[in-house]
């Protein structure tokens, strides 16, 4: 099963790199004016802290707005297209590290692919007050499951490795969604992960899950922002070459770090940002 998760990711990955480098070649006359250094430098932390459980969608929507790298409106497909490599490996590390039991780990991450490819198709069309709107709630929702984390309101977690009957529904049906809100800007690491401890299953099972249902759900999804050209070509490719290194970094040599002053700090970043979007979406 590992090798059959392996095989699809790997098709995934030319699928999406011929498909994000021919648009690119494409357009590589008109680029938009975002900083080569900047963006770098943003796919990079964001995807570290990534793979050590902080999430990249957040604090890298709070980066880009805050050094004014990219529209509002170009944000959600800008954050898929230039996140969905990193993803990929992250998915291929863990679901070879960590063991999940394979129906419940293939439908949840085709669920949540079925999911992206819904949400993209109406995020790509929204007007730019919507996307305000929408990525404000977005970075509420985040934050809220954030702060929950921090606090240990979220309880459950068990040893199973698997789900079967009621419960492997719920996660279908759940996941889903998560994959379709994904698209808008909600991360998807912290809501599936507070859904794995409630459904009673290991919390080492949270992250092949949430990493494989990232990585089967973006390509689709970042490929119909592509052919709606609804993201920022040159602020996506920055942050995705130096966001493959990062992965490696955090996955092989760090592993781990002492977060909590971290996540604290990034609920901070996300409410201003979140903040600053809805008031901007309102008074336009």
């Amino acid at each position: 099963m590992v090798a059959f998760i392996w095989i699809s990711l790997a098709i995934l990955t030319v699928w999406f790199t011929l498909v994000l480098t021919r648009d690119f070649l494409r357009h590589k006359n008109r680029l938009e004016p975002s900083s080569w250094r900047k963006t770098s430098v943003i796919g990079f932390v964001v995807n570290f802290f990534d793979v050590l459980g902080i999430g990249a969608f957040a604090p890298q929507t709070a980066l880009l707005k805050f050094t004014k790298q990219t529209e509002d409106k170009l944000i959600p497909g800008t954050m898929n297209v230039a996140n969905t490599l990193p993803v990929l490996l992250q998915a291929l590390i863990f679901i070879t590290i960590i063991e999940v039991e394979p129906k419940t780990l293939i439908l949840m991450l085709v669920s949540a692919a079925i999911g992206a490819i819904v949400g993209a198709g109406v995020i790509s069309k929204l007007s730019e007050r919507k996307i305000r709107l929408t990525m404000g709630f977005a970075l509420l929702i985040t934050a809220g499951f954030m702060l929950a984390r921090n606090l240990d309101w979220i309880q459950g977690g068990g040893e199973a490795i698997g789900l079967e009957g009621g419960k492997l529904l719920i996660a279908i049906v759940a996941n889903f969604f998560l994959g379709a809100l994904m698209t808008a800007g909600i991360g998807l690491y912290a809501p599936c992960m507070a859904l794995v401890f409630a459904l009673g299953m290991s919390p080492q099972v949270a992250f092949p899950i949430m990493m494989g249902s990232c990585a089967f759900l973006m390509p689709p999804a970042s490929i119909r922002f592509i052919r709606e050209g609804a993201y920022n070509r040159k602020a996506a490719v920055a942050m995705a070459i130096p966001g493959i290194l990062a992965v490696l970094i955090a996955a092989f040599i760090v592993k781990s770090l002492p977060l909590d002053i971290l996540r604290w700090l990034v609920i901070v970043v996300i409410l201003y940002t979140s903040t600053v979007m809805l008031r901007a979406g309102l008074v336009q």
